[in-house]
């Protein structure tokens, strides 16, 4: 498997991860699954708060293997506070995993229901310079996670998002996405699980402390139509959808997931 091409077809997906990338078979790998009867309430975990800067949102693209929209991070304009961190992390990017329908797509399972798509908001702790520092401190990068689920009130903040798909079609389109603020896409409740794991592709590391939402945000069945819509290959390349971008569930490994609720 060559180093540039992982992605998530059986010649290059997360089971053979590891041949090229030996951290994707370490201790601390993401996503899990969460069973509500393993969890630890943890009364001394604090409420979370992000304050976002609508004008740090910068650019949407299609990479190939997600739709990511990116923020500007050359200072604490963006930050995310409290719950289970210290000091404030800088938000860099946010992407979404998705499945080929609407019955799986997250990453992260909770008492064995996979949501239709998973969004991932990456942090950094800017005490570690710059990103790529951050990358090697168990402390250095913040996800919280929110989950995807279809129903029939779906929410209006996702259409932003969803609206620029057309701009971004193929692998390696990038379009400008100005003035968005995503904390309009945070649910209601802020109650939330938190662990330490990695990221969840490669080259997978330890590094991250996940925020991951209980409350589930509404999406309609054509909007994750649309998401799907999306083509993993370039403009002059044959289209082939972007679907089933996520990674099973890895080994627990003894950690413990702590719970803000009860």
């Amino acid at each position: 498997m060559a180093q540039s091409v992982w992605g998530y077809d059986s010649d290059n997906g997360p089971e053979r991860w590891h041949e090229n990338y030996p951290l994707a078979k370490g201790d601390k790998q993401s996503p899990i699954e969460i069973n509500s009867k393993d969890v630890q309430h943890d009364s001394s975990l604090a409420s979370w708060h992000a304050s976002y800067d609508p004008g740090a949102a910068k650019t949407i693209l299609n990479n190939g293997r997600t739709c990511r929209v990116v923020f500007d991070d050359t200072f604490d304009r963006s930050v995310l506070r409290g719950g289970p961190l210290s000091g404030a992390y800088r938000l860099r990017q946010l992407h979404l995993h998705w499945g080929s329908c609407d019955q799986h797509g997250s990453e992260h399972v909770i008492d064995g229901v996979k949501y239709a798509a998973e969004l991932h908001m990456v942090h950094w702790n800017p005490k570690h310079g710059n990103f790529a520092g951050a990358l090697k401190q168990p402390d250095g990068v913040a996800v919280v996670g929110i989950f995807l689920k279809v129903g029939p009130t779906p929410k209006p903040e996702m259409k932003r998002i969803l609206e620029e798909i057309e701009n971004i079609k193929t692998k390696g389109k990038e379009a400008p996405f100005l003035h968005f603020d995503p904390s309009i896409l945070f649910p209601k409740s802020r109650d939330y699980w938190t662990y330490h794991g990695s990221f969840t592709t490669p080259p997978c590391e330890e590094c991250i402390t996940w925020i991951l939402l209980r409350e589930p945000i509404e999406v309609s069945s054509d909007q994750m139509a649309k998401l799907r819509s999306l083509s993993k290959n370039a403009e002059n390349e044959p289209a082939s959808p972007l679907v089933d971008n996520w990674r099973p569930p890895q080994p627990l490994k003894g950690r413990i997931v702590r719970a803000s609720f009860k």
